[in-house]
């Protein structure tokens, strides 16, 4: 129910077609019984009285939903395709599109392989989400993440820098265990997260100074010749040119970007080079959100580097949302060398919304998303949307986008509905098909199938069978070559082939192999050489927001949580955290209804008065309608970055400073 790589086990109870219970699977070596309320949450989506079972259209924007058939729908989103021809189509998907397969993302594949044999318009989902982070370290040449039970076993140090136990509750057995053996637990964040009260000591940053954080940290290694020199002999490239970069960021200057004392930036720099061996485990979304924040991510991988904690047992990087560990991989069947040659609009937040604006995209086909809560700048991209010619919605339930812009809604199946398989960084799973469909709600592969028989997309679908395509992904060394068969026959769990260590063989993601303090590749694209910190641009509007994630949501799912009885009595309305010295000038008590607003949009909310939040800062968690009216759809990468490591890192810079005033 959550991203990758948390996925619980979960043991369902099934009698005469229905659900009647869900709990932790014990048996299960990642989550090892434990499921969160999400978790527990599914097993009211199957019988839903909200859900969609039947295909929907309606004749104007606004109007009422009538039942048609599959025929009626697929047929008229082919006629309007041809009639547009496939440059002007566009097909997008989101984390709701795979939430049967986390980590092999099959879905997300037979879609990529449509439009590529298709030839129409499609975009990477990781854009919207950890694909910016990725980048800043790729850059740095740091992608692959140790395991969460390495660092359980072996860890000394461990910074939770940006990241949050509630995104990834399979952590927080083996931080625990971590602690019990003595390691050392610090959390860097903008608010008193769950993650804080696990740590041993919390540092509380002003948001996106994280790259400001780490080059004073770094000041402090080299200065006080702390870093490892064999280490950054053998195998990293620029030491000199960083070394005289970083002498120019001393904590005391540090301390006025991030909001934090000198002195802990000193000790933080010395205990985290004399401690070995020590692991960073990184914000995967959040943290990246902002016009630098893939600078954060970029100059934080510098850091395991400079001490010579790569390739060791508890060092390096741990596990990060969209991380894959050493050795994980998939083949692919997305017929990517296949993709017919033309004009594409780049994976970049920015550059869609522009095609959608200019009616270079007119027919847009919606997979497991609700765009408006996705996207940046979402009072522009609603009006965009008004523009376009055709747009169909596949999913559960009823969500913003749908109700205000659809012209078609596809009823999807869910979890138990269809085969699934999911991978964490150490095993992979089956889930078999458990339900039938209810009512005339169908499964991806097969809307997909009869999207491209009616278009005449030739050799869509080469296997004889239903589980060929998950088969053919599955056909990869890390799998031991699994099939859906033999991973039934195992009792649906497989260990992966992997290391638990990242770069055991110390050769990193760069083009020289080496950890690349200095980067050719950013010069050429137009970006810094050297990790940089960038502050956002001044603005009329006194508090930096931030988003995250909770236990009792996630994203937007499930139309914000709404449709599912449990989520929405735990999670009611929009909750902002914000400090004690703003709430008191701004007359603002607990509880209070107030209006968050800038001058790209509002939205309203409850206020939660807390301690746990420095003044300057509000948070609030995301998905909620309205919330992405109020930040920026700038890009923040120039158009031939964004695809630079296969995944997008084309997302908006989601900057937003607010004010908060009590609603009338």
């Amino acid at each position: 129910m959550n991203c990758h790589p948390t996925l619980c086990g979960m043991l369902v109870d099934v009698e005469e077609g229905h659900v009647v219970a869900v709990r932790g699977d014990p048996d299960n070596p990642d989550s090892r019984g434990f499921l969160c309320m999400r978790g527990h949450a599914a097993r009211e989506i199957p019988d839903n009285p909200h859900r969609v079972l039947h295909p929907l259209r309606r004749s104007a924007r606004g109007g009422t939903w009538q039942r048609t058939t599959w025929e009626d729908a697929l047929d008229t989103i082919a006629d309007r395709a041809r009639a547009v021809g496939p440059r002007a189509v566009g097909a997008w998907s989101g984390h709701g599109f795979f939430a049967n397969n986390y980590g092999t993302r099959l879905s997300v594949e037979l879609l990529r392989r449509f439009a590529n044999l298709y030839g129409c318009q499609t975009w990477n989902p990781t854009m919207i989400c950890w694909g910016l982070g990725g980048f800043g370290l790729g850059l740095t040449g740091v992608l692959r993440a140790s395991t969460k039970e390495d660092m359980g076993a072996s860890s000394a140090l461990i910074l939770l820098w940006g990241a949050n136990l509630a995104s990834q509750p399979n952590t927080g057995p083996h931080l625990a265990a971590a602690r019990r053996r003595g390691a050392h637990v610090v959390t860097i964040d903008v608010r008193r997260t769950e993650a804080a009260a696990q740590s041993d000591e919390t540092l509380l940053i002003r948001p996106g100074t994280d790259a400001a954080l780490a080059l004073a940290m770094m000041h402090v290694i080299v200065a006080e010749r702390l870093h490892d020199a064999g280490f950054v002999a053998r195998h990293t490239l620029g030491f000199e040119e960083l070394s005289a970069h970083v002498a120019r960021h001393d904590p005391t200057w540090a301390a006025s970007v991030c909001g934090i004392d000198a002195d802990r930036i000193v000790a933080l720099a010395r205990r985290y080079a004399t401690t070995r061996p020590a692991m960073i485990v990184l914000g995967g979304s959040s943290m990246h959100k902002g016009k630098a924040g893939w600078q954060g991510a970029r100059a934080v991988a510098c850091l395991p580097a400079l001490t010579g904690n790569l390739g060791i047992a508890g060092g390096g990087m741990g596990p990060r949302h969209g991380a894959k560990s050493h050795g994980q991989d998939l083949a692919s069947i997305g017929a990517d060398d296949r993709r017919r040659p033309g004009e594409y609009v780049p994976n970049q937040m920015s550059r869609v919304t522009e095609a959608l604006e200019e009616r270079r995209v007119r027919v847009l086909l919606l997979f497991g998303t609700d765009m408006l809560s996705s996207y940046a700048d979402a009072g522009r991209v609603d009006a965009a949307l008004q523009g376009v010619d055709l747009l169909a919605t596949y999913d559960l339930f009823f969500h913003d986008t749908a109700r205000r812009h659809a012209d078609l809604f596809l009823p999807a199946t869910s979890w138990l509905e269809d085969t699934g398989c999911k991978s964490t960084n150490t095993h992979l799973y089956l889930m078999p098909k458990v339900l039938e469909a209810p009512g005339e709600t169908r499964p991806a592969a097969w809307v997909l199938r009869e999207l491209a028989r009616r278009l005449d997309v030739q050799d869509y679908f080469p296997w004889s069978t239903d589980t060929g395509p998950l088969d053919a992904l599955l056909d990869h060394p890390a799998t031991g070559h699994a099939t859906a068969a033999a991973l039934a026959a195992e009792g649906g769990i497989r260990e992966l082939r992997i290391s638990h260590v990242a770069y055991p063989d110390l050769r990193f993601d760069t083009p020289s192999g080496k950890v690349e303090f200095v980067s050719e590749r950013a010069a050429r694209l137009g970006l810094p050489a050297l990790p940089v910190f960038e502050s956002a641009d001044a603005d009329a509007y006194p508090l930096r927001l931030r988003t995250g994630r909770t236990l009792t949501h996630f994203h937007a799912f499930y139309d914000r949580g709404r449709a599912l009885p449990s989520l929405a009595r735990a999670d009611p309305d929009p909750r902002l955290w914000i400090a004690l010295a703003d709430a008191e000038t701004r007359g603002i008590a607990e509880g209070d209804g107030i209006r968050i607003f800038n001058r790209r949009g509002e939205m309203r909310a409850r206020a939660h008065v807390t301690d746990r939040i420095p003044p300057g800062t509000v948070w609030i968690r995301d998905g909620w309608e309205g919330l992405n009216t109020l930040t920026s759809g700038a890009p923040v990468l120039p158009d031939p970055a964004v695809d630079l490591f296969g995944f997008s890192g084309g997302q908006a810079d989601f900057e937003a400073s607010v004010d908060v005033s009590v609603s009338t």
